[in-house]
């Protein structure tokens, strides 16, 4: 069938890949001059499964009023008049319970773990080179009361069959030798060796150009502007460049989706949360990361993409805006310099901010609609890069009539109806 998929970042990009796999003529359009421009273009980088949990956690509450008063907390909170942050803030909080974040968990794991696998598939029969490692991720607790307080999580690697590795300061420094420079600031760490990195926007850039040779037609600079409904279908698609038809079409806008798929009379609890990073070239390669390094205290990772530092963290709930803020720049900064002193080149950094798209409990919204022709890929948040190739592949064979290889049935928007 005619697929016409509505977004180029991450998500977009692979569920125009498998369609077009299954068989489908595919067409993606993007307002942006190109792929992954926005929120999957400067990333923090991880591929971690490991590390698919639900922001949402019974402790969350207690920890977000400590973290609003931190210096450099990773949680930021500017209030707006859009109502609608309040609601998605509510209905988080009601996720806070120890049921819901296990249920939440275990509809995002199997996602994460499988999406692993297609990425490893993809990568063997394409070739596609995207600065990856597969080295592993390292959960740093600056503190032995972080370190003491790992048994729940331990617990849900467990039931869940992630290979892990508790580490002293030693076996930190082991693994990440550039930790030698910081030694006496960590008191262990938590290590998933089945995680990878790599630059997503490299990915996304090469994996469009894979799929546009084997026929996927790319639209960009072509701003959606209205979609057509009767009996029950979309019918089209208005754009500043004119009507696009197909049969069947992928809501994969990001955290634009909730707004069309209000107007679509469908809401989903989808909201932006913004995140920040800072690209920096490597200075001194034995300073620097081999892997990801997750700085617990912070919740900021540290991810070597090949010659350059990628530092991403914060949590901004601030609305639909991309100001840049030097205040979380400098949280960046300090996070890596304070554990990798001398690895970069800060006066040459880049800064960078995306919108993440979140569901208030966490896993992402892949699925059908109350459309009989449209499909949903969004709503990933932190997760997009790490979530991708599978939920895209879940989808593709959805919209092809095949059965998934995991059931995918929990993470549909039905879950909201109840």
């Amino acid at each position: 069938m005619k697929v016409l998929v509505l977004g180029s970042g991450v998500i977009g990009v692979t569920t125009a890949y498998f369609l077009s796999e299954a068989g489908h003529e595919v067409t993606v359009l993007d307002r942006q001059d190109g792929p992954a421009l926005e929120t999957s273009f400067a990333n923090a980088g991880e591929v971690s499964p490991g590390y698919s949990s639900p922001w949402a956690g019974p402790s969350v509450p207690v920890k977000a009023l400590k973290w609003l008063t931190m210096k450099h907390g990773p949680l930021v909170l500017k209030p707006t008049l859009d109502w609608r942050m309040y609601a998605w803030m509510l209905k988080m909080l009601r996720n806070c319970t120890e049921a819901r974040y296990a249920l939440n968990k275990s509809r995002m794991v199997p996602i994460a773990e499988y999406s692993r696998d297609v990425l490893k598939d993809l990568r063997s029969r394409t070739n596609i080179a995207y600065d990856e490692r597969m080295q592993g991720t390292l959960q740093l607790f600056r503190t032995q009361k972080q370190l003491d307080g790992i048994g729940g999580d331990i617990e849900v690697l467990k039931q869940t069959g992630v290979p892990y590795e508790v580490l002293d300061p030693e076996g930190c420094i082991a693994v990440e030798p550039g930790l030698e420079n910081s030694r006496g600031k960590f008191s262990g760490g938590l290590r998933l060796p089945g995680d990878e990195t790599g630059d997503c926007h490299m990915f996304t850039e090469q994996l469009a150009e894979i799929a546009e040779a084997a026929g996927v037609k790319f639209e960009y600079g072509v701003t959606v502007t209205g979609i057509e409904t009767s009996g029950g279908k979309i019918t089209a698609v208005n754009t500043d460049a004119g009507k696009r038809t197909a049969d069947s079409y992928v809501m994969a806008l990001g955290s634009y989706s909730p707004i069309w798929m209000r107007r679509l009379g469908q809401p989903i609890p989808v909201y932006p949360v913004k995140g920040y990073s800072i690209t920096v070239p490597i200075l001194d390669a034995s300073r620097a990361p081999e892997s990801t390094i997750m700085d617990d205290t912070y919740k900021i990772a540290i991810t070597r993409l090949g010659d350059r530092i990628r530092v991403g963290g914060t949590a901004e709930i601030s609305g639909y805006n991309l100001n840049l803020n030097d205040a979380r720049r400098d949280t960046l900064v300090h996070s890596v310099t304070d554990l990798f002193p001398g690895a970069g080149d800060f006066d040459k950094l880049t800064f960078w901010t995306g919108q993440r798209p979140m569901t208030p409990d966490g896993p992402p919204i892949v699925g059908t609609s109350k459309y009989a022709n449209l499909y949903l890929n969004t709503g990933h948040g932190t997760l997009g890069w790490t979530m991708a190739c599978g939920s895209a592949r879940v989808l593709a064979d959805i919209m092809s009539g095949r059965k998934p290889d995991i059931d995918a049935s929990p993470l549909g928007p039905q879950r909201y109806a109840a």
